[in-house]
């Protein structure tokens, strides 16, 4: 780290980092007594807010999301948690677009993401993971409240008024599908995301507004994620200490 000497705060092009966080946090005030480094802090801690946040929602974004799931995978591999990873797709998203145009579009969007936000703990991850799809983490999710927590969900979403205009509400469906991180293994955010992403499409298939779950006592662990385990514990063994030879008498 340098040391503060070297560091020539005032030099800092500051005032495109200043103007976004204070039209984010409307509010442009800031203490005159506040030093240098205080004010930086902030900065830094308030963009770094920023670049995992979704603008349009309040969600967390899908850089966000991705390391809140490499943080999941390492959980499960060390304490075999069980974790359900959900995917959303808000069913005939483009033809609300359509009929009634992307304003509409970004109010439904808003109306699902704060519907989410309230279906979940705080311990739960909610993220736009893109376009019309939403993604949803939930640790210490055992297999036997997957299902009613995914339905609830579904439930709350189809039960919403949407005001899209004076006078004219708009209800919507979403399809969801799941998938459990397979446990103690040490999966990848690809395989977990496609075992999810394949339930999705088999609820979209099935007619949509409904929920598709793989669950742990149906997956098969691929050969990519034995090649991770058996690795893994090649590694562990190879970091155990050895025998201790014996002691021979000179």
């Amino acid at each position: 780290m340098l040391p503060d000497s070297l560091v020539d705060l005032h030099a800092l092009q500051l005032d495109d980092a200043r103007a976004l966080l204070e039209h984010d946090a409307q509010n442009s005030d800031r203490d005159p007594g506040e030093s240098a480094v205080h004010y930086l802090q902030r900065v830094i801690d308030g963009l770094c807010d920023l670049s995992l946040k979704d603008p349009l929602t309040g969600l967390g974004n899908r850089r966000h999301f991705h390391g809140v799931l490499a943080r999941a995978i390492e959980t499960v591999a060390r304490s075999g948690d069980s974790v359900l990873l959900l995917l959303l797709d808000i069913d005939h998203f483009k033809s609300i677009n359509d009929t009634y145009g992307h304003l509409a579009g970004d109010q439904v969007l808003r109306a699902i993401a704060g519907c989410l936000a309230r279906c979940v703990r705080p311990v739960d991850t909610v993220a736009r993971y893109g376009g019309e799809e939403f993604a949803v983490i939930l640790p210490h999710c055992r297999p036997a409240f997957g299902r009613a927590v995914a339905e609830r969900i579904r439930a709350s979403v189809a039960a919403l008024a949407i005001d899209i205009a004076p006078l004219q509400t708009l209800s919507v469906t979403i399809s969801i599908g799941g998938a459990y991180a397979p446990e103690w293994v040490r999966s990848t955010a690809d395989l977990w995301i496609e075992r999810a992403d394949q339930q999705l499409y088999r609820a979209k298939t099935e007619g949509r507004n409904r929920v598709c779950l793989d669950q742990p006592r149906e997956l098969a662990v691929s050969a990519e994620e034995k090649g991770l385990l058996f690795s893994q514990l090649e590694l562990d063994e190879l970091a155990l200490p050895g025998p201790v030879p014996p002691r021979v008498n000179a």
